[in-house]
Formats: C-alpha cells, structure tokens, sequence
C-alpha cells in the first residue's frame, strides 16, 4: 500500500505524516495522568515523546511518577531497530492487573538514552490516559502505544489497511 495523504492541518495540531524516520525525541512539559482501578497510578508533570512518521507520539513516563506497586515485571521482551530491547511490565492497581501492559528499554541504544528510567504504555489498557485534562485515543491496530490528542492529524498507522505504510 502506498503512503496515504496526510490529513489536514487545523491551528494548534501538527501532521503524524511530518514525525521523521528514525523516529525523534522530544520532552514536553505536560500533565499527565493515567487511571486503573479507579485510581490514579501515574501522575506526571512531564514526559518523552518518541516521534515516527504516521504514529501518534508514544509517551515515555518517568518511573518516578508511577504509584508505588503498580509497576511489575513481566515476561517477554521485544526489539525495536531504533531503540533496542524492551522489557514488559504489567500495570497493577488494587485487584486490576493489566498484564504486560507497558513496557521500557533498560539499556536502549545511545540515541535514545533519554527514555531510560522512563515507561510506556498502551492507553487502551488502562481506564483513561489523559495529557492536560484531555483524555487520549489509543493508536488503532492494538501493536502500536502511541496516544491521540486533538493536537495530532493523520490518518494513523495501526488502521487496517496501513501494515504497508
């Protein structure tokens, strides 16, 4: 499949089709909150953004900001070309277990130093992520962790159709 044309671009939002390859890094100063077991189990005041072309930036949260016991280690790992290996974690809240449901790169490749001590998560498996009060859409495909904020056109990698993008 061929690449798709970008969405238009309203005042305030930024094209998913301009993110570069390989993907970039950029801190943003933005409250985060993220909600399992009618708590709040993360609460941020910033993050790393990992840019890619056609993905919604994916959030990497520093570990520091998780509530204590809601991050457990879980099995499997994956390879990112750009980033490395990751590891998993399963999100905890209470009884509510989300299993492996974010996931981190303990020694990630020197580019991307920055995301070390720092998780991500796929937003679909939580009760709400949300970036200054605005609760985000996760990335369609379930593969993907990127969050969708109004501040983000596509159309996104995940929906059928883009395994080709």
């Amino acid at each position: 499949m061929s690449r798709p044309s970008p969405d238009p671009v309203r005042a305030g939002q930024e094209s998913v089709w301009d993110y570069p390859r390989p993907p970039a890094l950029r801190r943003v100063e933005s409250h985060i909150e993220v909600r399992l077991g009618g708590r709040v189990i993360c609460d941020a005041p910033s993050a790393w953004q990992v840019l890619e072309t056609s993905h919604p930036p994916t959030y990497y949260l520093p570990r520091t900001a998780f509530a204590p016991g809601s991050l457990v280690p879980a099995t499997g790992t994956s390879f990112c070309e750009w980033k490395g290996q990751a590891s998993y974690l399963d999100l905890v809240s209470g009884d509510v277990v989300a299993p492996g449901a974010a996931w981190y790169y303990p020694r990630p490749n020197p580019a991307y130093a920055d995301l070390v001590d720092h998780v991500a998560l796929y937003a679909a498996a939580t009760e709400g992520c949300f970036v200054d009060g605005e609760r985000v859409v996760p990335q369609p495909g379930g593969f993907y962790g990127g969050w969708i904020t109004s501040g983000v056109t596509g159309p996104f990698k995940g929906v059928p159709g883009s395994s080709g993008w």
